[in-house]
């Protein structure tokens, strides 16, 4: 139901995350970004959403639960939590193919908008978000009007470094 567990149990998303100079949001900050948006703000929502600021990729329900496994929380309550910070328009959820939602902040700390193409290794599943400059969409006569406001999910597809 919320799909198969990945390959990597850590992704690299989040090992380059743990790794990047920039300083993780407070506490506190999180509890406001979570009140600023009309909700509560639980326990579990300001786990989900550090552990999402954290990371460098989209992450699917899976990976989440069992990154927050030692914190008790079940996995409807963190699905919940996903779907509601979705809601409000502070993850962005995207299904790149494979019929698994995955989850990342709207704005991310590593820069990314939630317009930037993401790359799906064919091989382990690895899923990394590519820089938003390196696919261009460019409108073409008779495309849909969707590809002239930008409103657009792109994937690009083959072997990552490590499967290459």
């Amino acid at each position: 139901m919320f799909g198969m567990l990945p390959k990597h149990p850590m992704t690299r998303a989040l090992n380059k995350a743990k790794n990047s100079p920039a300083e993780a949001p407070s506490i506190a900050d999180l509890q406001a970004e979570i009140r600023r948006h009309g909700m509560r703000s639980t326990g579990p929502r300001v786990a989900v959403l550090s552990y999402l600021s954290e990371a460098n990729a989209p992450l699917s329900h899976t990976e989440i639960c069992e990154a927050l496994a030692d914190k008790g929380y079940d996995r409807a309550t963190i699905y919940r939590n996903l779907m509601d910070l979705a809601e409000a328009g502070v993850f962005v959820r995207s299904d790149l193919g494979d019929h698994v939602w995955r989850f990342e902040r709207k704005q991310s700390r590593a820069g990314h908008s939630s317009g930037h193409p993401h790359f799906v290794c064919v091989d382990c599943g690895e899923v990394s978000c590519l820089p938003a400059l390196t696919v261009k969409v460019v409108a073409a006569s008779g495309a849909p009007k969707a590809l002239r406001t930008q409103r657009v999910e792109v994937q690009v597809k083959g072997r990552c470094d490590a499967c290459a």
